[in-house]
C-alpha cells in the first residue's frame, strides 16, 4: 500500500468536516464529488448553487453555502472583526471580506464550522495563505508556518522503505537559521502524522561539518545548533551534505558518529531554491511521487494547491487535511 492509500485509508476511518473554497472550478466540484462518494470526508463546497449546477455533477451528501447569501456570514465577519480589530480591522470591512470564499472558509475553521480547508486550484498561494495566517496563525510554540513534500521513490532502500519529507519547498524563500530549526520541528511531525515513520532530520548544506567556511554554512550549522536546544527530542544532525545524509559509508567517512547513521528520511533545505529543485529532480530523474505542498505548523489545517492540479490532486489534498485534523 503506498503511503497516499494509507493517509486515505486513515482519513475514511475518522471522517472530518473539510471546506473546499473554490466551488467555481469544475475540478473541485468534480473532486467533492469523488471524496464524498469514497467517503474521504464530509465535504462543504462553497459558491453559488446555480453556478455549480451547471457543471452537472452528482453532488449527493455535499454541502453547498454560498457565502453572499450564508447566515452565518454576521457571526464570521463579527468574529474577524474581534480578532483583526487591533490591526484596523472595521466591523463593515470584516463584513465585506468573509464574502471571499478563502476568508469565509477560515472563518468556518477558526469558527469551528469546519476541520480543514483545500484552496489553490483557482487563487495564488500567498491568497491562500493569508487568511490562514491572519485568523488561524501559527501553532503554539512554532515560530514560522512552513510547506513540505510527501515523497516516495521507488528505490526502498533509502529513507523510511522509500518515503521521505522535504521541507520547506513551496513557502519560505530564505529562512533564516530559527526559521529553519522551527521548519525542521514541523518537518518532523509530518513524519510522524503523514507516513509513520520516526523522523531522522538532515540540514542540509554543500559542506559537511566544517568541510567548505561560508555563511550559508554557517546558517545550516546555527539552525542544526537551535533544532536541537529547542527540541531535543528530535533525532537531528547537521551541517549535511546530501550524500552524507542518504548513504551509511558516505557517512561513516565525512561524518562519523552521526546520530543519523546516513539513514535521513527528513530532509531540510537551506532555502526555496535548493528545496524546489531537489523535489522536482526527485520526480523526474528518480521516478518519485511527490504529494503536496503540504502546509505545517498552522493551529489548524489549511493546504494549497498548484492552479495546475488536477481532480485526484484535490482528493489527496483533502485526505491530507483531513489526517491533519485528526491530530
Amino acid at each position: 500500500m503506498s503511503v497516499m492509500d494509507q493517509i486515505k485509508s486513515r482519513a475514511k476511518a475518522n471522517k472530518k468536516r473539510i471546506v473546499l473554497a473554490e466551488g467555481m472550478d469544475e475540478r473541485v466540484v468534480r473532486a467533492a464529488a469523488e471524496a464524498t462518494k469514497i467517503s474521504l470526508a464530509d465535504i462543504v463546497l462553497l459558491g453559488d448553487p446555480d453556478a455549480i449546477a451547471k457543471f452537472g455533477v452528482d453532488l449527493t451528501g455535499v454541502t453547498i453555502i454560498n457565502p453572499l447569501t450564508s447566515k452565518k456570514a454576521a457571526d464570521y465577519a463579527e468574529g474577524l472583526y474581534e480578532l483583526r480589530k487591533a490591526k484596523g480591522m472595521t466591523l463593515e470591512k470584516a463584513q465585506e471580506m468573509v464574502k471571499n470564499e478563502l476568508y469565509f472558509g477560515t472563518m468556518m475553521i477558526k469558527m469551528e464550522d469546519a476541520d480543514g480547508m483545500v484552496a489553490g486550484a483557482v487563487n495564488s498561494t500567498p491568497d491562500v495563505l493569508r487568511p490562514a495566517l491572519q485568523i488561524i496563525k501559527a501553532r503554539k510554540g512554532l515560530s514560522v508556518v512552513s510547506s513540505c513534500f510527501v515523497i516516495e521513490i521507488p528505490d526502498k532502500s533509502y529513507g523510511h522503505e522509500g518515503a521521505f519529507i522535504y521541507s520547506d519547498c513551496g513557502v519560505n524563500p530564505n529562512p533564516d537559521a530559527n526559521q529553519l530549526a522551527t521548519i525542521a520541528a514541523s518537518a518532523a511531525e509530518s513524519a510522524r502524522l503523514l507516513i509513520g515513520m520516526d523522523p531522522r532530520i538532515a540540514m542540509l548544506s554543500f559542506s559537511t561539518k566544517g568541510s567548505a567556511q561560508h555563511e550559508l554554512v554557517d546558517k545550516m550549522q546555527e539552525a542544526t545548533r537551535l533544532a536541537k536546544e529547542q527540541f531535543p527530542e528530535l533525532v537531528i544532525d547537521g551541517e549535511l551534505q546530501v550524500d552524507a545524509a542518504l548513504v551509511p559509508e558516505v557517512q561513516k567517512q565525512k561524518a562519523p558518529g552521526s546520530p543519523l547513521g546516513g539513514r535521513a528520511n527528513v530532509l531540510i533545505f537551506p532555502d526555496l531554491q535548493a528545496g524546489n529543485i531537489a523535489y522536482k529532480l526527485t520526480q523526474r530523474l528518480a521516478h518519485g511521487i511527490a504529494i503536496g505542498p503540504i502546509i505545517q505548523g498552522l493551529a489548524r489545517p489549511v493546504n494549497d494547491l498548484s492552479r495546475g492540479c488536477n481532480v485526484e490532486d484535490i482528493v489527496c489534498g483533502i485526505a491530507i487535511t483531513s489526517v491533519q485534523a485528526q491530530a
